[in-house]
């Protein structure tokens, strides 16, 4: 396992990774879903002097070195792109992370009530333990689009005048057969349930006199009034439920950040930091924040669509004039870091990790040459003659790093982006931050290798 980066920082050093640290946590407080994340993105790249690529094509311009553009797929994905000096039938240099986290997702027809307590029936997203998402507070995030075109934006948990909401569990005194369930059962997925109201809508307040359902009934009155939308409306609404709360230093020495996802914002905020500093690039700088990644990637905002391809054809017709051989060129002679967390080693679940091969929080960014489950299935494999080029451009900018498995090779796995960018015959590896209690409502993730990642996601533009 390799060595703490904590004592090499000098106070310089130490200073840029608190102002890091602390943008990184105001970024996870107002990006709890991937829309969320994609509206600070633009916001930020704005202000860095990005411009919306399809004002540029609409203006019939072409984009030359320096230029800095943007693309946004359907409110959740977002690529950022910095035209460097090189064609970019050349190819880029491209940062990939994603911005989905697992949740509980609100269903299409969700609003309910029984014994006098109206609930939201909802379906998880990505691979959760249902356990652990019970009793703790829980706030709702997402949009209500209406049949008129009207889309309503709902937060509601998150600032402290808020109420919060709930995932109810069984009391320790009636837990017997509960507690001699594995803990795939002991909270089934149906019962994700959120506990939202308690209250009956009164006479006085408009309730019929043989009405059912009043807690219900007083729930669709106040949606009403304040969002002017009706129970029909949720059937076009997506919206998603996660922890309440602000991210937090973590640790009596504040070397950490507990918040909700981490996994993969951990490694999409220090992704677009670096892509946003970054100057007039030799090759083009690409920086790809997606959504889906913990469903497989699938669907229209998924890594699995043509968009990004599509923005790169884009991209060349307006540099170098419409040429598929020149986009096909540009995707395969790419280099990509695809950004997303590792398993920390956790002593308390060593059982689990081959310890020389885990690694470390607070060691530097992770490296895996593979992924995938047991015999690598379902992985990226990256060539080694790229690892060589990637150790020569971390060491001569002193960044630390490490070369990581995610546990024993039987113990299970996981996948990332990488192996659908190498589809394009790029070179692609794995290259992220390592957290602790991954997936779970609340990681752990080290400061220092928050700042090691941007570090590192700048020498890599700049120097690959």
């Amino acid at each position: 396992m390799a060595k703490s980066l904590w004592e090499k920082y000098d106070e310089c050093q130490l200073k840029e990774l608190d102002e890091i640290n602390e943008e990184y946590k105001k970024f996870l407080d107002n990006g709890k879903t991937e829309r969320e994340c994609v509206e600070i993105s633009v916001a930020m790249a704005e202000k860095a002097g990005y411009r919306n690529i399809e004002e540029v094509i609409k203006e019939g311009k072409t984009l030359k070195a320096g230029d800095k553009v943007y693309a946004v797929c359907m409110k959740k994905s977002i690529a950022l792109f910095n035209i460097g000096e090189e064609p970019i039938s050349n190819g880029m240099n491209i940062l990939g992370a994603h911005i989905d986290s697992p949740r509980l997702d609100v269903k299409q027809n969700p609003l309910y009530e029984n014994s006098g307590m109206a609930y939201l029936d909802t379906h998880y997203y990505g691979g959760v333990k249902k356990y652990q998402w019970v009793t703790i507070p829980l706030s709702l995030h997402g949009v209500i689009a209406k049949k008129d075109g009207t889309v309503i934006n709902v937060n509601i948990g998150e600032d402290e005048k808020d109420p919060v909401f709930v995932i109810t569990d069984l009391l320790i005194h009636l837990s017997a057969a509960q507690l001699e369930k594995k803990a795939a059962k002991v909270i089934e997925g149906e019962n994700l349930d959120l506990l939202i109201a308690n209250k009956p809508l009164s006479k006085a307040e408009g309730l019929e006199e043989d009405e059912k359902e009043a807690v219900k009934r007083n729930v669709l009155k106040m949606l009403k009034d304040k969002y002017g939308v009706e129970e029909d409306d949720f059937q076009s609404a997506e919206l998603e439920i996660v922890p309440a709360g602000k991210a937090r230093d973590c640790g009596i020495d504040r070397s950490m950040i507990l918040s909700y996802g981490h996994d993969d914002r951990i490694c999409a905020f220090p992704s677009l930091y670096a892509m946003l500093e970054t100057e007039i690039p030799k090759r083009t700088a690409c920086c790809l924040l997606v959504d889906k990644e913990e469903i497989g990637s699938m669907g229209a905002t998924g890594m699995q669509s043509r968009y990004f391809e599509n923005m790169v054809a884009e991209l060349v017709a307006l540099t170098e004039g419409d040429s598929n051989i020149k986009v096909r060129r540009a995707l395969q002679n790419s280099k990509m870091l695809s950004s997303d967390v590792s398993a920390a080693y956790d002593p308390l679940f060593a059982e689990v990790f081959e310890k020389r091969s885990s690694a470390g929080l607070g060691c530097g960014i992770t490296f895996n040459k593979f992924t995938g489950a047991r015999g690598k299935n379902g992985s990226n494999d990256a060539n080694a003659e790229y690892i060589a080029e990637l150790r020569k451009i971390m060491d001569a900018d002193d960044i630390g790093y490490q070369f990581v498995e995610m546990g024993k090779v039987d113990a299970g796995g996981g996948g990332t982006i990488a192996y659908i960018m190498a589809n394009y015959g790029m070179q692609v590896i794995d290259c992220g931050v390592a957290v602790l209690s991954m997936h779970a409502p609340y990681e752990i993730g080290s400061k220092a290798d928050i700042y090691e990642a941007v570090r590192a996601y700048r020498a890599f533009l700049k120097n690959a």
